[in-house]
């Protein structure tokens, strides 16, 4: 914050007369001057300027460069999504690595209250602590992670991941029947059935958070589809001093359903999982709290100012004399106190996001024979009509190995994604 000092004189003058404005201004612009070289913030340098490719890959990888520490997070979750979507698994693999690992260390050290400890002072704004995400944003990574867990023939690691979304879900509403993540417990209980044990908790969860049908588990089902589209949830700040988060999700959305037609069978990929509405659904945070305290403050400290300025100009202009002139000098200079205090108070809402998630998750098991099978996924609009340039693929199911002691074949994992960053 930059004060002129010609700006805050010429508004002196308005309220002082010029034979007690002389002894106000010294010891005024004493204390002013303190205040502001105490409490001074300086703007943050400009992020450098990256040339774009058009490969969101690259290009995210590149603001991932340049990026400040405490955005860093951000930018592997958004490369990761990236890469996942373009079959560069690796590179998906190694961001989501890198995130979930800085998360983890922030969130398992502090805890999601004192997480928010740095961002805590009146003085602070939010947008300058380390990026971890909103609990919708850390199930999304630990949910992609599984997915590639699974593909590298480690179900049960993607199952630690699912039943770990459905824990963060829980801290926010998600054990209530609307609130939780229908994949997380639908899949957590598949991999457990797939393992020989007992999915039909996980199932009965799922069921009843799902708004469609979920069908019975397969063991046997050797490929998994799992399919995004809609664009997903961005957020925004409202209220007075942009204290409140709120979320944004394209109204009615672009895409709201899939079909895929593979060796003569036709499966429906309904939208189990809404992400925009996990994101609504996550219920009051400590920085809520925060920033609604900061608000409460900063007003206070402006309605405050604003009275004591105006009492000490009422002062400077009725009287006369050195008492007077202290007088004034007190009021005045406590008014800009109180001012300065209500400016440097910063309870804007962080509204970081990872911005190229989808709206709706879906999934489905299936058995297909070893060999390589056409399929073709359609996207339908919300009044049920097809959008242009289905996604044609092929679908390769691994022989499984020889000989009497050949390990059982890994599942075949299918991601796809209506989603082009």
């Amino acid at each position: 914050m930059v004060f002129r000092r010609r700006r805050i004189l010429a508004c002196l003058r308005r309220f002082a007369c010029p034979d007690v404005f002389r002894p106000l201004t010294s010891g005024l612009w004493l204390l002013t001057a303190l205040l502001i070289l105490a409490g001074c913030v300086t703007a943050p340098p400009a992020n450098p300027v990256v040339r774009r490719t058009g490969d969101p890959v690259v290009d995210d990888q590149a603001r991932l460069a340049t990026a400040p520490p405490q955005d860093r997070v951000l930018w592997e979750y958004r490369v990761a999504a990236a890469a996942l979507r373009r079959g560069q698994y690796d590179e998906a693999r190694a961001q989501l690595d890198a995130a979930l690992k800085t998360a983890e260390g922030i969130l398992g050290t502090t805890g999601p209250e004192t997480e928010a400890a740095a961002a805590r002072g009146r003085f602070h704004q939010e947008a300058g602590k380390p990026f971890v995400g909103e609990p919708y944003e850390r199930v999304m990574a630990g949910f992609y992670r599984g997915i590639l867990y699974w593909q590298d023939g480690e179900p049960d690691n993607a199952r630690a991941l699912f039943r770990s979304g459905g824990f963060i879900a829980g801290g926010t509403g998600g054990k209530s029947p609307e609130g939780g993540w229908v994949l997380a417990d639908y899949l957590d209980g598949l991999v457990t059935a797939k393992l020989h044990g007992d999915g039909s908790d996980a199932l009965a969860r799922a069921r009843a958070r799902s708004a469609h049908p979920l069908p019975d588990y397969d063991p046997a089902a050797n490929v998994l589809v799992l399919a995004e589209y809609g664009a997903g949830p961005l957020k925004y700040a409202a209220g007075q001093y942009g204290e409140q988060l709120k979320f944004y999700s394209s109204a009615p959305p672009t895409v709201t359903d899939a079909r895929l037609a593979v060796a003569g069978q036709t499966f429906d990929l309904a939208p189990w999982d809404d992400v925009g509405l996990q994101a609504t659904l996550r219920g009051g945070t400590v920085m809520d709290q925060i920033r609604d305290n900061k608000a409460e403050f900063k007003q206070a400290t402006d309605l405050a100012g604003d009275v004591l300025l105006a009492g000490g100009a009422a002062v400077a202009v009725a009287g006369r004399g050195r008492r007077s002139g202290e007088a004034a000098i007190g009021l005045l200079a406590a008014g800009v106190t109180s001012k300065l205090a209500s400016v440097a108070t910063q309870p804007a809402a962080d509204t970081r996001a990872w911005d190229n998630l989808p709206r709706y998750l879906s999934f489905a098991a299936l058995r297909l024979p070893p060999g390589a099978h056409p399929a073709t996924l359609t996207f339908y609009d919300p009044s049920g009509r097809p959008l242009p340039n289905p996604q044609v693929f092929s679908i390769t199911v691994p022989a499984p190995a020889a000989g009497p002691s050949a390990p059982p074949p890994s599942d075949t994992i299918v991601f796809r994604s209506a989603l082009t960053n």
